[in-house]
């Protein structure tokens, strides 16, 4: 028998803060890309007539010691209308050396803060740095995590909020904390035009973006769509942008962004500039000028989650924090 650590969200928020999470997803992307982690592609159940989902997400990490991690996350977009996240789910921790499970973590607020955290990172790596105007599309769980993490890594004046419910994008603005000021519009045109970044963090199955509203120069972080079946972004941008990935296997298996840029821009794999764990180690190149379009479309990958699992086992058995059970 051993000890199983149980970490609730409220104990995830609060030893997983976002300055921290962000620079744990740069090295966990670059371990990616030199090797020291592997993932497969996530294995997703889809039942015949459900509007959910399950997405089953392993992953391995070889150094600098080894650990086994698993996401089990359902996605019920009904959720945000019940006053829920649409994730809900755990992340299990396994010790590398005897497979035994050390930990069980709330997959939602790991999802949500490693999700922004690895933006932020994409924003620094990619984004100009006279960044000034931000723009998110979507009002949800997402969004809140993402205004906090721009707002570590870019100095922004403003922020721009659309959501296609109104209320929600005025809730939003209301209730943000920043150092500059957040303003709800009434269109995804009204806040894209002009952005230096814009963040799409919504639930849409059809584009919500255009390639004519992007400012020269301007970054995109594409996260709502991980899913074939869904995108954010028209493939008219895809085409027209570089494009780095968090995972070229993923991309091109599941990327509702990418897939229907390939069926209707006739682009293909080479398009790809890289992953944005490989810019990070300094194998690929990031931004090519100041006039360039770059997007990162982010699908969400095992080893972030993975990552962040080792780093809250370590930091609650150091504090003592969360329940520990025999098991």
């Amino acid at each position: 028998m051993s000890d199983l650590l149980v970490l609730a969200h409220e104990d995830v928020k609060r030893l997983l803060p976002m300055d921290e999470c962000i620079e744990l997803m740069a090295e966990a992307l670059a371990d990616l890309a030199r090797g020291r982690s592997w993932q497969p592609l996530r294995f997703v159940v889809r039942p015949p007539e459900e509007q959910s989902l399950m997405g089953l997400m392993p992953a391995h990490r070889s150094s600098p010691e080894p650990a086994y991690g698993l996401k089990s996350v359902c996605i019920f977009p009904g959720n945000p209308a019940r006053g829920l996240d649409a994730h809900q789910g755990g992340v299990m921790l396994f010790d590398g050396e005897t497979g035994e499970l050390r930990a069980l973590i709330d997959a939602s607020a790991v999802t949500s803060i490693r999700t922004a955290a690895v933006s932020a990172v994409a924003t620094r790596a990619l984004a100009r740095t006279n960044s000034r105007v931000l723009a998110i599309l979507g009002s949800g769980v997402q969004a809140r995590a993402h205004l906090e993490a721009m707002a570590a890594v870019e100095p922004f004046d403003e922020a721009r909020v659309w959501s296609r419910t109104a209320e929600h994008a005025q809730a939003f603005a209301a209730e943000a904390q920043t150092s500059f000021p957040v303003e709800a519009v009434d269109g995804a045109e009204a806040a894209v035009r002009g952005a230096d970044v814009v963040v799409t963090v919504t639930s849409a199955r059809d584009p919500i973006v255009e390639l004519d509203w992007l400012a020269p120069g301007a970054h995109v972080n594409a996260v709502g769509s991980s899913i074939p079946a869904a995108r954010e972004l028209d493939a008219a941008t895809i085409a027209a942008a570089a494009l780095f990935v968090d995972s070229r296997e993923s991309i091109v298996n599941e990327s509702g962004e990418y897939l229907r840029a390939v069926e209707e821009e006739g682009i293909g794999p080479d398009h790809i500039r890289a992953e944005l764990g490989e810019v990070l180690a300094g194998s690929s190149a990031g931004r090519g000028s100041d006039d360039e379009l770059t997007v990162f479309d982010s699908v969400g990958l095992a080893a972030e989650d993975l990552a962040a699992a080792e780093f809250l086992y370590r930091r609650a058995r150091s504090e003592g924090a969360g329940a520990v059970v025999p098991f």
